[in-house]
């Protein structure tokens, strides 16, 4: 009996030292301790104690760092690693390595470190950055008109792109010592927001001049020459710049861009046998180019005779080429679903330019991938979240008023449970997006250069401003669908599509980068133990591929430990920080980063090198941890709101959601995998109570609603940062005025019901009976005027446009206009 409990005393002593990830020393202490136990007062045959004895001893040498171990373990383990893992190409491997680890990298842990996430600074604009929000932002947004620009002149009028270059909007990220603004990630992000809401053109047109292009490739790479002399003029407007990146037949295959240079000897400004690149290239879908003044250009560089080196082929290079150089061809334009906003094609065949044009300079030959992977990590976590959320502020801003103002069967439409369904999705999408950009554009502003982070959130904030979108047309109906004036939504709803394209496609940032380069970024071993393999050093590499294959080992064991508890617990005694409201979310979101941890090692363990094929499974694994962070976004957003209550309801259905996605993903990759049996164990093992988890209940729905619904401090958190003109002329300053006068005449509203009800007043149109009711003295006539003004806003507002036969632009006739039911009823 005595041996049976020290043996499962022991079990239970090696499954702590498994869940609390102990060194392989503590594990050989409390093993060691075990069997002195067992020797002392197990009562077992000698014959047996030696024999555990020896096992112990042998297992302890092996499994302990020692040069035993990485002679007989860790050398075989090397050269079989060397063989069967995949070969990665150097600008695979510099897209590998670009950016920099941050919240994804605890995520991956299996064991987030909660308190590390809430001790992140909360972000916050400068005074000088808000006052440019509601001085310069504002008034740019009151100087456009959109139907105009995207139906009428297909362009900013010249003031809006004066003022755009006067005000600085061009150098946002440029340091105020070259001339710039020297704004933040997230002054950054709320300027493209804001435009994003009222033009989707003007929105654009300064998102790329402070993306990836030559301003963030000067500030990092660029010559002191080249930063003192284009900075100051990217900064104030007197060049535009645009980046020349895809090519007709490399689109999300950038590295493979069939564009080249070949370094050679020409004629360069009067100066004969000048050493430059002789250029030919031909570049689609680059925005800002048909106005372009300085072209970013990415090619291949050939070096045949030498100039530079020992290598033919130089690699991916950058250069800054003015676009008036002889040979550069510009000025043709695309038209993107019916977008604004200027993208053309650019190209060139044998211009020769001097070495002096590679960013960077000579030295910088070759180096182009990396440049533009380590940019691209910064830029791709601002804009396109920045853009996606606006759209999505925007609906929720007046898809919830539209859902109040508009009436049928005596009852605002937003209160119909299908129509609240869509508004839910919209105000729980909308407040996980905001959570997600804002987080992201705070760690970028303390220094990270998160890869990860930045492919997540381009994703999932373009894929749910998506969904957004298409549920506020729903619930517009006509109102979304008739172009015109008045039409708030459509052209968002056109070009959402466009953002989900941009720098990469969204199936293959889904399926082939957020887990693909996530789980060698992330991943606490996996890129260490690459690295190992390619280590020239021979005894360095087999230190560092014993230290990190024994490390994943324990890893593995860890997560297997903490999964089986968790499973059985439900995550219920993890110590988590939180109130009553979040705590249970953090033990939860807690368990599923051990899941997802242990999954990720399952898969890679189960598909090998073919994991990078199997696209599918590589997306679900990214849709896990993808919404484990926008999860981690929402808490960190509630925790730094100062757990506002009014946004509770948000919270809830944010997290929720989240959660649910991240089971049915599970569920997905399990049932998917290759081994069915060996998979399904291990789902069970994860989840020993099945399905567990749900989408947001139906009344945590309709508190969304509720909020979205009315004016209060929730919904002007959430939509905060959406441009609302006050001209109640405007159609969203409109909508505005025409909510608050509905809710205004509510009460009056439901006097005249119990009037007529009672027989008081007799029935017919609304306006006769206000008319009794105000000569019978059941209103007052301040109430009358109020039930004017709500008739005359909500007519207004679900009016919608309408034009000669013949569309021309001779004539728009608006039916916005006055109609008074006695014309129509032909009094």
């Amino acid at each position: 009996m005595n041996a049976l409990l020290i043996v499962l005393a022991l079990f239970a002593a090696i499954w702590v030292c498994a869940y609390h990830r102990y060194t392989a020393l503590g594990w050989t202490a409390v093993i060691a301790v075990g069997l002195g136990a067992l020797t002392a007062e197990g009562n077992l045959p000698q014959s047996a104690l030696i024999v555990l004895w020896a096992v112990f001893a042998l297992g302890a040498l092996l499994l302990n760092p020692s040069p035993l171990r990485r002679a007989l373990l860790g050398r075989p383990l090397l050269a079989l690693f060397r063989k069967i893992l995949p070969q990665v190409s150097q600008t695979e491997r510099e897209a590998l390595e670009a950016g920099s680890v941050w919240w994804d990298g605890d995520l991956f842990s299996g064991n987030p470190d909660w308190n590390r996430l809430l001790a992140f600074p909360k972000p916050v604009l400068t005074a000088e950055e808000r006052a440019f929000i509601d001085g310069p932002v504002d008034a740019v947004c009151a100087m456009m008109n959109d139907w105009q620009i995207t139906h009428e002149s297909h362009d900013l009028p010249p003031r809006v792109w004066q003022f755009l270059k006067d005000q600085g909007f061009f150098g946002m990220i440029i340091p105020k010592k070259y001339g710039g603004l020297g704004f933040s990630a997230l002054a950054h992000s709320e300027v493209v927001m804001k435009l994003t809401t009222r033009s989707g053109t003007a929105a654009v047109s300064v998102m790329v001049p402070n993306s990836l292009g030559p301003a963030e490739l000067l500030l990092h790479y660029g010559t002191d020459a080249q930063k003192d002399y284009y900075l100051p003029r990217l900064a104030k407007g007197l060049d535009m710049p645009c980046f020349a990146l895809t090519s007709p037949e490399a689109g999300s295959d950038a590295a493979g861009i069939p564009d080249f240079g070949i370094v050679c000897r020409g004629e360069w400004q009067g100066k004969a046998d000048v050493t430059g690149i002789r250029l030919t290239w031909e570049k689609r879908y680059i925005t800002l180019g048909p106005i372009a003044t300085l072209l970013g250009l990415a090619f291949r560089l050939y070096d045949p005779d030498h100039f530079l080196g020992r290598t033919d082929d130089l690699g991916i290079t950058l250069a800054l080429i003015p676009t008036g150089t002889p040979g550069v061809h510009t000025g043709r334009r695309h038209l993107p679903l019916n977008a604004a906003f200027m993208n053309g094609p650019t190209w060139g065949k044998d211009v020769f330019i001097p070495l002096e044009y590679i960013i960077g300079g000579a030295e910088y030959a070759g180096q182009g991938w990396k440049m533009l992977m380590n940019s691209l990590a910064a830029g791709r976590s601002i804009s396109l979240p920045a853009n996606g959320t606006g759209i999505a502020k925007l609906c929720a801003l007046t898809t919830g008023a539209y859902g109040r103002v508009r009436t049928q069967f005596n009852t605002s439409v937003g209160r119909f449970e299908g129509v609240a369904e869509a508004i839910a999705r919209i105000g729980g999408n909308t407040y996980i997006m905001d959570a997600a950009r804002v987080m992201t554009a705070g760690a970028v502003d303390l220094g990270e250069k998160p890869s990860v982070v930045s492919a997540i959130v381009k994703y999932h904030l373009t894929e749910r401003g998506r969904q957004v979108i298409n549920d506020a047309m729903d619930v517009h109906g006509g109102k979304g669908i008739c172009m015109g004036p008045a039409n708030y939504l459509a052209r968002s709803y056109q070009s959402v599509p466009i953002a989900i394209t941009v720098e990469g496609a969204n199936i293959l940032t889904r399926s082939l980068i957020i887990f693909g380069q996530g789980v060698i970024r992330g991943h606490p071993y996996v890129l260490k133990e690459i690295a190992a393999t390619r280590e020239p050093d021979a005894r360095k590499a087999l230190v560092d591929f014993d230290a990190a294959f024994f490390g994943h080992a324990a890893f593995v064991t860890s997560n297997f430990a903490r999964c089986v508890w968790l499973g059985l617990t439900r995550g219920r005694w993890i110590s988590v920080p939180g109130d009553a409201h979040t705590r249970r979310y953090y033990q939860q979101l807690t368990r599923l980063s051990s899941a997802f941890a242990l999954a990720a090692d399952f898969a890679m363990f189960v598909l090998g090198s073919a994991l990078k094929r199997r696209e599918r499974l590589s997306a679900r694994l990214g849709d896990i941890l993808s919404q484990l962070y926008l999860a981690s976004s929402v808490l960190k957003r509630y925790e730094d709101s100062g757990r506002a209550a009014e946004d509770l309801p948000f919270m809830h259905w944010s997290v929720r959601d989240a959660i649910y996605r991240m089971d049915e993903a599970f569920y997905a990759l399990f049932v998917n995998m290759p081994r069915p049996a060996l998979c399904m164990m291990l789902h069970r093992l994860l989840f020993p109570y099945g399905r567990e988890f749900k989408p947001p209940r139906d009344d945590l729905g309709r508190e969304v609603v509720r909020a979205l619904l009315e004016p209060g401090p929730a919904r002007e958190r959430l939509t905060a940062g959406v441009y609302v003109p006050q001209d109640e002329n405007e159609p969203v300053g409109a909508l505005e005025a025409a909510l608050r006068a509905v809710i205004a005449a509510e009460p009056v509203e439901a006097k005249l019901r119990a009037a007529v009800k009672a027989g008081t007043i007799a029935g017919g149109f609304a306006d006769d009976i206000a008319a009794q009711a105000l000569a019978g003295g059941v209103i007052a006539q301040a109430d009358a005027e109020t039930l004017e003004r709500a008739r005359t806003l909500r007519r207004r507002v679900i009016m919608v446009d309408d034009f000669p036969q013949d569309l021309g632009k001779s004539e728009i006739f608006q039916t916005t206009r006055e109609v008074t039911f006695e014309a129509l009823r032909g009094r």
